[in-house]
């Protein structure tokens, strides 16, 4: 028997980049607690700051509560916790750990199984687990669902229910957040669907369209990211040919833009941890079933090489003004996936300083809004990410890796003796010897 809503409790798994809004957001109507196995991750959220910057810290602040008795007092509120106890009396859990891919781009599904083990261990008759994560279709009831009947006990879709509900958070956005940009659902039964759809409906002011089944869910939201990854695979393409054609590849979007149906995107590296990774995941489904996914895995392909185009373009533009390439200084500006955004995770500039270094050359990297200490983790470089503004007439070339609001303002040439490569295609082309 399904709670009610107004008597449910809510725990969220995972207060990354996805979770931690969406527990925020229901934390203003209900009772939530949020869950996460990375201690100093949840030590720093208790104490009222997010340094993904996705929730500001007086909207945190607001919804925090100390202790679960005081949470189940005031009826709503966000109880932040790395421990297990307070998570049992939950009857909703929502799943918003991430799925990455290995090395070799196959799908990594281990913290959803992880996450779906310890849910198994508390599960209770009339529960509902909810997953977020960016799956292949048939993840959650064939790979997830199992694990919750094995280990629990329960039966499925009759002790316990499923739904999913991708997520759609666009990191460093701060005008389509969570509650504004409408969400997916679906549930494992007509009752349960209608059950997860009228939950999100209550927090999600922008709405919500209720997915025919489960897999269907799973599936829109993998093409989503995969039908940008093509379409940005297409223009970078075309930056490449026009490159060769001595073109400026934004002069020619602009033109074709002023048609009415012509689609807007712009060349640029794709990374981060959904539009160059969610098409790996219906890729790997497709081969499974015998289908190889040519236009997918081609466009996955193209992005991939951006980043060494980048550096290689850089280094033509330097022997040609016969500048010294082998020791030469090279300043890349920006390192996060995107701008604006503190997020480091499948960054591609990470291509374009692996390759300037294949080519002896001293790198360096500024990023006001990367952690050094991340970057340093997970990549094995060391940034510069404060003090005094670089000098840039050191600098052989200077790569606008990521437009940063900082970095639009900047006087970033200093003399015709220097390259500039304008990635992003943020500042003047008179200002600037290439750009994709």
């Amino acid at each position: 028997m399904l709670k009610s809503l107004s008597e449910s409790k809510i725990a969220i798994i995972g207060l990354g980049y996805v979770g931690l809004p969406l527990a925020a957001a229901f934390a203003e109507k209900y009772r939530t607690v949020g869950y996460d196995i990375n201690p100093l991750r949840v030590d720093e959220l208790q104490k009222g700051h997010d340094r993904t910057l996705e929730v500001a810290d007086q909207d945190l602040q607001k919804v925090l509560i100390k202790t679960g008795m005081e949470l189940d007092e005031k009826g709503s509120g966000l109880l932040i916790t790395d421990a297990v106890l307070p998570v049992t009396s939950a009857n909703i859990y929502i799943v918003t750990v991430p799925t990455p891919t290995d090395k070799h781009n196959r799908p990594v599904l281990t913290p959803m199984i992880k996450a779906s083990e310890m849910i198994a261990k508390i599960l209770k008759k009339g529960d509902v687990v909810i997953y977020e994560s960016t799956v292949y279709p048939g993840v959650t009831e064939d790979e997830c669902v199992p694990v919750l009947e094995q280990i629990s006990g329960l039966k499925y879709n009759e002790d316990f229910f499923a739904g999913y509900s991708p997520e759609r958070i666009n990191p460093g956005d701060k005008e389509h957040t969570v509650t504004k940009i409408l969400k997916v659902t679906s549930g494992s039964t007509p009752e349960v669907a209608e059950y997860v759809d009228q939950l999100y409906k209550s927090v999600i002011t922008a709405g919500t369209h209720k997915a025919s089944s489960i897999k269907v869910a799973e599936a829109a939201k993998v093409i989503e990211n995969s039908q940008r990854d093509i379409n940005i695979a297409f223009v970078n393409e075309l930056s490449k040919i026009f490159n060769l054609l001595d073109i400026d590849t934004q002069e020619v979007l602009e033109a074709a833009g002023t048609k009415w149906n012509f689609l807007p995107f712009k060349p640029g590296l794709v990374g981060g941890h959904c539009i160059s990774v969610d098409p790996f995941y219906l890729a790997q489904k497709a081969q499974e079933l015998g289908y190889h996914p040519e236009i997918i895995l081609a466009g996955r392909r193209l992005n991939d090489s951006m980043g060494k185009h980048v550096a290689t373009e850089t280094i033509k533009h330097m022997m040609r003004k016969d500048l010294k390439v082998i020791d030469a200084k090279v300043l890349i500006l920006g390192f996060t996936f995107k701008e604006d955004c503190p997020d480091v995770r499948n960054t591609r500039v990470i291509d374009i300083y692996n390759e300037l270094k294949s080519f002896d050359m001293d790198v360096c990297v500024y990023d006001p809004w990367a952690d050094a200490a991340e970057v340093k983790h997970e990549y094995g470089i060391e940034i510069i990410n404060g003090g005094a503004k670089p000098a840039l007439n050191e600098y052989s070339a200077i790569i606008l890796a990521v437009g940063h609001v900082e970095f639009k303002t900047w006087d970033i040439r200093k003399s015709e003796e220097q390259v500039v490569f304008d990635v992003q295609g943020v500042l003047s082309k008179e200002l600037v010897d290439a750009r994709l």
